[in-house]
């Protein structure tokens, strides 16, 4: 008798991968509670999506933390091969 092999489990969903719930509300109503959807943006961490005439016009989402900064980010990333600072006379042969 042959053995039944089972598919093996789907691996779980990333963390980082879950969308956080949506809320879908009108502009008009967008206007009257800006404050509040705010508040439950980053409290519960939710995004809004406002809509107008059932259209999708904007989504505020919470926010992810610090932009990383502009100085060093590119540290480790360059090679040092020769020196780069001093004139190669060589490469411009007898000018003279």
């Amino acid at each position: 008798m042959a053995a039944i092999h089972d598919d093996p489990p789907a691996p779980a969903p990333s963390s980082s991968l879950q969308t956080p719930d949506t809320i879908e509300v009108k502009a008009g109503v967008f206007k009257d509670t800006c404050l509040s959807l705010l508040d439950q943006v980053h409290d519960l961490e939710v995004q809004v999506v406002v809509t107008k005439h059932g259209e999708r016009v904007a989504r505020l989402v919470p926010d992810q933390g610090h932009a990383p900064s502009a100085f060093g980010f590119m540290r480790g990333t360059v090679l040092a091969q020769d020196d780069i600072v001093s004139p190669d006379f060589e490469a411009w042969g007898d000018l003279g």
